[in-house]
């Protein structure tokens, strides 16, 4: 056996394949919970947490498919890995079966019930989702969300079922092999006692029992005083993962002679206890909070019947550990689902959400004097001159000069300013389409105003029968307003539309300055 690496290093070509295995790497942390998550600290009960979280799969489950893999999987021999499972198990088998036996070719049989975000996983991890009795990936298996392991109905027989077909497949059968909680026997109860010698309780959920089983099992064993307590669904309610009491009932895993009573625990609290977990530093999901929420039940019922003290140590304190078995990321629409969004911060300026979808480039914000060159066919001093000349001039006056002074062929300058403002200050050669008012607020200081703009940008942008539309097509497109953020606007919609439009950043106001500035350079030459 391999020493347990405490520095958490690892280095060449088993590296991966130690960073997986629980007999190399450190073991996994221990964190009691602090006074504002533990409302019975003051009755002398201490609460720690098993982050199983902190594996390299990230869930409890990791331990049974280690070691159904490692009696399942025959090398040279086994080439696919099929499970039923509701996300975890097979999650973790599929990157075990990858980094400890080169296996890829692993399928994940699920319930119709399944959320689309954990489909999403698991086709993330690389599983083949394999979803109904005749192996076909068109639909997914009807039924209960969690058969009972002997009906011949649902996808835990129909995993059994194909691998009797073939001894090149595997089934591991997380519901009926005793290895599974046999895992918890071999790593998870030997690490809880090492760490935490004066436990007094052990608090672990009941889905396949196997977790329990083995904890419990291994506690009776090794340290026999140690309370052992199981936690199930509420009936008819339900927390991915766990089961309720009654379909509990076929399991064969030793989970009734693994516990020492069993508390019923309802969704909502273990969403909310999960969130106040995550919100305090401790990442677990609704599973996690199911567990703690048990403890906390069983904890309060034995403070009213007065019996609390029997369950403390030599120390006069009662040392609880509780399993945090999963992540919440997979769960985050239940979240909101089940608390509501009271729960959760409200979200400034929403109306932002839905609309100004498409990507900014700061390449299509040119600032003035390179977008006159770049627009112009001018040297850049006549430029300078001509071209703020002629842009005073109102645009009766300028006939016949724009003749001489137009952009660049191939390109078009689109003034977005009312007619009065763009009459009397324009650039030669642009063309006025009036879409933007005068004298308000940028729209990236106002969310009402950029949604409506970014909206109307939508309808006058984004038709090729609009007159705007045709002007630009096929050109190089230069779009002005008064201060150059909605002209950005206009040009982030352009672009996804497909037009090469570019903005001039900030605008008609900014020519101004850049007058005012070529002016005083002018007079203090002169001076």
């Amino acid at each position: 056996m391999k020493e347990r690496n405490h520095l958490n290093v690892y280095k060449g070509p088993y590296s991966v394949k130690d960073y997986f295995n629980p007999d190399v790497a450190p073991l996994l942390p221990l964190v009691e919970l602090p006074d504002s998550l533990n409302p019975y600290r003051q009755d002398g009960v201490r609460i720690y947490a098993k982050m199983m979280t902190m594996h390299p799969a990230n869930n409890v489950k990791a331990m049974p498919a280690l070691n159904l893999l490692e009696h399942g999987v025959v090398p040279d021999k086994t080439h696919t890995v099929v499970e039923y499972s509701s996300g975890s198990t097979v999650i973790s088998m599929a990157m075990a079966s990858r980094v400890l036996y080169g296996l890829s070719d692993v399928h994940a049989f699920l319930s119709n019930k399944t959320t689309a975000a954990k489909l999403r996983l698991m086709q993330f991890f690389g599983l083949n989702i394999l979803t109904d009795v005749s192996l076909a990936a068109s639909t997914l298996f009807g039924g209960p969300s969690q058969p009972e392991p002997n009906d011949e109905r649902g996808g835990i027989r129909a995993a059994y079922r194909w691998a009797q077909k073939s001894e090149s497949v595997v089934n591991p059968d997380q519901y009926g092999n005793d290895l599974n909680w046999q895992s918890h026997v071999r790593w998870t109860g030997p690490q809880i006692l090492e760490q935490l010698p004066e436990i007094n309780l052990i608090c672990a959920g009941m889905g396949t029992s196997g977790t329990m089983s083995g904890l419990g099992t291994f506690f009776k064993e090794k340290k026999s005083s140690v309370y052992r307590l199981g936690v199930c669904t509420a009936a008819g309610d339900r927390v991915p993962g766990p089961r309720s009491l009654a379909l509990l009932a076929p399991v064969t895993f030793p989970w009734r002679s693994a516990v020492d009573h069993i508390e019923e625990v309802e969704s909502r609290p273990s969403f909310s206890l999960s969130l106040k977990l995550c919100r305090n530093g401790i990442i677990s999901g609704p599973s996690s909070g199911f567990n703690l929420q048990g403890l906390f039940q069983f904890i309060e019922k034995r403070k009213q019947e007065g019996t609390l003290a029997k369950l403390t140590g030599e120390d006069g304190e009662m040392h609880c550990v509780t399993l945090c078995c999963d992540l919440p990321y997979q769960y985050i629409d239940e979240y909101f689902s089940k608390l509501g969004l009271e729960t959760f911060p409200a979200i400034k300026n929403s109306e932002l959400t839905v609309v100004d979808l498409y990507r900014y480039d700061s390449s299509w914000e040119k600032e003035p004097s390179a977008a006159l060159a770049d627009f112009y066919q001018l040297d850049m001093v006549l430029a300078r001159d001509l071209l703020f000349f002629l842009s005073k001039r109102r645009v009766k006056e300028r006939q016949g000069w724009e003749k001489i002074v137009s952009p660049v062929p191939d390109t078009v300058i689109v003034d977005l300013r009312q007619p009065e403002d763009y009459d009397q200050f324009s650039l030669p050669g642009s063309v006025s389409f009036p879409l933007v008012q005068a004298g308000g607020p940028s729209p990236f200081s106002n969310a009402k105003l950029l949604a409506s703009l970014w909206r109307e940008f939508g309808v006058s942008l984004g038709s090729e029968s609009e007159e705007i539309c045709s002007q630009i097509r096929g050109k190089r497109s230069l779009i002005i307003c008064y201060d150059g953020d909605s002209a950005r606007v206009a040009t982030s919609v352009l672009r996804a539309k497909g037009y090469a439009a570019d903005s001039m950043g900030g605008g008609i106001k900014a020519l101004h300055r850049l007058d005012s500035q070529l002016e005083g350079d002018q007079h203090g030459y002169g001076g």
